[in-house]
């Protein structure tokens, strides 16, 4: 499975990137490769344009809706509902409660949720909640709740029939840490996590960001492969928070736009950019 960065700011864009976004790809066994988005934050459906067509996605999974994780979402929407040579199927979005009344409220759907001058949907919403589990063509999704002012799932995601410790990847999400965050990424090939916040200088806020120390930490508990931080906002000494992580666990990174990644099946290479 490959992990491409589209957008890795926190919380809002900053000069080298939008806000979170990760393209993860994997071919089924009959050669097709499926594309699925963890979240589309603000001007990251600009990025994704560079390594894929939107109109090949299969899937986008959102871990919350606060607007730097979907705000997206309405573009993607016009790209599949508008495209004058394109015609494309409904697409399975996969998002906690309220997802489906917020595009509504934004995109000024009908009460069927269908775009205006369109004859039916195109996107087809799925609410997720803790501990669901989903199927995309070969990827398999898990949900776990973590610590967040709203609702927010980490995301487990692996091999369909082969969940086996190693060979997946884990999502935060948003979160501080806590115990489900820790259980999401036990055994990860690569654990992407957030870490917004600073040592020393939001020690004061807790239940909403990790920092580098709570990545790291996190991640040695989980017994991870590689450590990969993200959702740094731009006013952060990013290199401040990888030797923060790197404290608590050698093996951490920094997350860049369009870096990629591969998680490590077992008996399989990596090749990580």
């Amino acid at each position: 499975m490959k992990l491409t960065v589209i957008g890795c700011a926190g919380s809002y864009a900053g000069p080298d990137s939008p806000p979170s976004s990760y393209l993860l790809q994997e071919r089924d066994e009959a050669g097709r490769t499926w594309n699925v988005l963890l979240d589309l934050g603000p001007g990251s459906l600009g990025t994704l344009q560079r390594v894929i067509d939107p109109g090949e996605l299969d899937a986008v999974v959102i871990s919350h809706l606060h607007p730097d994780h979907y705000l997206d979402v309405p573009g993607l929407e016009v790209y599949r509902t508008y495209h004058p040579e394109k015609q494309m199927p409904p697409l399975p979005v996969y998002a906690p409660q309220g997802m489906r009344e917020l595009l509504t409220t934004i995109c000024y759907h009908d009460e069927a949720g269908i775009p205006p001058g369109a004859s039916e949907p195109s996107l087809q919403v799925n609410t997720v909640s803790h501990g669901d589990v989903f199927n995309v063509g070969p990827l398999s999704f898990t949900m776990f709740r973590v610590d967040h002012p709203v609702e927010t799932h980490a995301i487990r995601v692996g091999r369909a029939g082969r969940e086996e410790a190693g060979a997946y990847l884990t999502f935060s999400g948003d979160t501080d840490a806590c115990a489900n965050l820790t259980e999401a990424a036990r055994g990860a090939s690569i654990f992407l996590s957030e870490a917004s916040y600073l040592e020393g200088r939001d020690d004061h806020l807790r239940g909403v960001h990790l920092t580098g120390k709570r990545a790291g930490i996190t991640a040695r508990e989980a017994g991870v492969g590689t450590l990969v931080l993200t959702h740094i906002p731009a006013w952060t000494d990013s290199e401040q928070t990888l030797a923060d992580a790197r404290a608590e666990f050698p093996r951490s990174v920094l997350a860049t736009t369009l870096a990629t990644y591969e998680v490590a099946y077992p008996g399989e290479g990596t090749d990580n950019d």
